[in-house]
């Protein structure tokens, strides 16, 4: 198998050398007239009941769900292809990358069963182990830490650093996953309304107060341990392991979770919170199991689709919106095209970015001048650069030899861990950033989805997705991520693999590269934030997108946020989709 991929591999370095920046031009060709089922595509009409601005995960959730409370709904996508940052495309001939998000966990339960999504051709396989962290040691061999779901195993991988931290590990499994179940309901409402709790009737304020449910309900099942789980959210998630745990490899190994696509650093205040984001999922009824998509990414929006148009929905592609249509009376009215065609429609629901929906697509003259500022200040900085790497051989790792089959073994399946030896390295790669310049040193998250989806590439070949960090939308002195920029920190990211993995460099067949710049420019993130935004404290609940706006509606009327910069925050999780969907359906029902 190697053999034939190498071959193959010969071939085709030949003509990939222009590979190596995101301007390698995309193997997957549009749609044109084609529906999202792959049929004969409806014409577009020029009025609907609902139109959605973006066909990524959220748009598309929220108009399977329009569509079924019965609205006639439309989906503008401006990309060839659907998904928004859920995508999978051919970037180097024959490899199927997901191109952007490239794991699967927090997608709503609800959401799952509601679309059936099985039926519609979602398959998701998971992973177990899930983490590798391999080290640099002066030992032959390098010592490895391994996380799965079973227990014993997995503390007998910790005890390789310290007995103490192998005895605590379940009790902070359980710790963590309390908080999780308590939190959970808060992800499937609107956050509470205060600025209306007030306001009506005594029997609208009764109403009113039954929206303090989930916050309550939460509140009561933290119990005693409220303080504690305060903590959590607010303190550095340093401070929450060091409590915990004394082993560094440990410790930096799930830092990364609370870091991860953040401009923050495992001292940043407020960073236990996005370690939390990213154990809040599950996969198959396993909590906190995280998992590849069969088909890479774009199959789970293709089957989010495919729901969608069964229930009558109409999703075009390559449709760009240039601005939502108002009425003399400030309410949204549609949108127009960029070719100048106008779609009416009761309702706008919008999967772009608060920055995209309210500084260029919506007039300003028609929003508070304190909203427009508040969304201004958004703090969208990015720390991630994603490079999507083609390879004609598995990389073996020296802390984890492959066998003599070069067969992918369980290490292979996780995400792998690097420059993961103690925190003081992500904190290190952070203020490098900082500064302005791309990390040294930079944490990497490996994945390889082909060792369970060997679909994805040729056989023996394989598609690795790295996802590191830390890279600023903005380089010191002006500088612009140009070619060489791009090339350059490509290779130091290379570079510090072969460390671990030797021959890695050598079986590069092709690498697309994605700094924050290219990851706004492709799909729409703003600052490259991968969550449309951070998700600090002071940018989450009450305050996303931003204060008295938390509830899907914007200060025009018939204008949602359906997309991450609303409730509940980024991730492949569908809830803002499906949540705003349901505001957007109870206010059409009183037009």
């Amino acid at each position: 198998m190697a053999r034939r991929c190498g071959a193959m591999a010969a071939g085709l370095r030949g003509r990939l050398n222009r590979v190596c920046s995101s301007r390698w031009h995309l193997c997957s060709g549009p749609p044109g007239a084609r529906s999202a089922h792959g049929g004969a595509a409806p014409r577009l009409q020029r009025e609907y009941d609902a139109v959605v601005i973006g066909a990524g995960h959220n748009g598309l959730v929220a108009a399977a769900y329009l569509q079924q409370a019965g609205l006639r709904t439309a989906v503008l996508e401006k990309r060839h292809v659907l998904g928004g940052a859920a995508v999978t495309e051919e970037i180097v001939p024959g490899f199927k990358f997901s191109r952007a998000s490239y794991l699967l966990s927090l997608l709503r339960p609800q959401i799952y069963a509601e679309l059936e999504l099985q039926r519609h051709g979602l398959r998701v396989l998971p992973r177990d182990p899930y983490s590798f962290t391999p080290l640099l040691e002066d030992r032959s061999p390098p010592r490895s830490l391994l996380l799965g779901h079973d227990m014993a195993q997995t503390q007998q991988q910790i005890a390789q650093f310290s007995q103490k931290d192998a005895q605590a590990y379940p009790e902070y499994e359980e710790f963590m996953g309390r908080m999780v179940s308590a939190l959970d309901p808060l992800l499937d409402a609107p956050p509470v309304d205060t600025a209306a709790l007030g306001k009506g009737s005594l029997l609208q304020q009764l109403r009113n107060l039954r929206t303090l449910k989930p916050l309550l309900q939460a509140g009561l099942a933290l119990g005693r341990q409220l303080p504690r789980y305060y903590e959590v959210l607010t303190a550095p998630i340093s401070k929450i392991l060091d409590h915990w745990f004394e082993s560094e490899p440990l410790k930096a190994t799930l830092a990364t979770d609370a870091v991860i696509g953040a401009m923050a650093s495992p001292h940043t205040p407020g960073s236990g919170y996005v370690l939390l984001h990213h154990v809040m999922g599950e996969l198959e009824g396993r909590r906190g199991a995280w998992g590849y998509v069969a088909g890479g990414m774009g199959a789970l929006s293709q089957a989010i689709a495919h729901a969608a148009t069964a229930r009558g929905a109409h999703i075009f592609a390559e449709k760009a919106v240039c601005h939502v249509l108002l009425g003399r009376d400030g309410q949204a009215q549609g949108v127009v095209l960029q070719d100048g065609t106008e779609v009416r429609s009761k309702l706008v629901l919008s999967n772009a970015s608060p920055q995209i929906t309210f500084l260029e697509l919506t007039p300003q003259e028609q929003l508070p001048k304190d909203f427009v500022q508040r969304i201004q200040q958004v703090d969208t900085r990015s720390p991630v650069t994603k490079i999507n790497v083609a390879v004609d051989r598995l990389p073996s790792f020296l802390a984890a030899p492959n066998g003599r089959n070069n067969q992918p073994l369980p290490h292979h399946q996780c995400s792998i861990h690097l420059n993961c030896e103690g925190t003081h390295l992500l904190h290190q790669a952070f203020t490098e950033a900082t500064h302005g310049h791309p990390s040294s040193r930079p944490m990497i998250e490996l994945c390889i989805p082909s060792a369970l989806d060997p679909g994805l590439a040729p056989q023996g070949c394989h598609v690795v997705s790295l996802f590191t960090q830390y890279t600023p939308s903005m380089l010191a002195g002006g500088q612009s991520w140009d070619e060489q920029a791009r090339n350059a920190y490509a290779d130091t990211v290379f570079d510090c693999i072969e460390e671990y993995a030797p021959g890695f460099k050598a079986s590069v067949i092709g690498r697309d590269i994605l700094t924050p710049p290219d990851l706004e420019r492709i799909f729409g993130l703003p600052g490259g934030n991968i969550f449309h935004g951070g998700m600090s404290l002071d940018q989450l609940y009450f305050a996303r997108p931003a204060p008295s706006y938390s509830g899907y509606r914007s200060p025009v009327p018939g204008l949602y946020l359906c997309g991450s910069g609303a409730h509940p925050g980024g991730g492949v999780m569908g809830a803002a989709g499906r949540n705003a969907a349901q505001v957007a359906i109870k206010d059409f029902r009183h037009l």
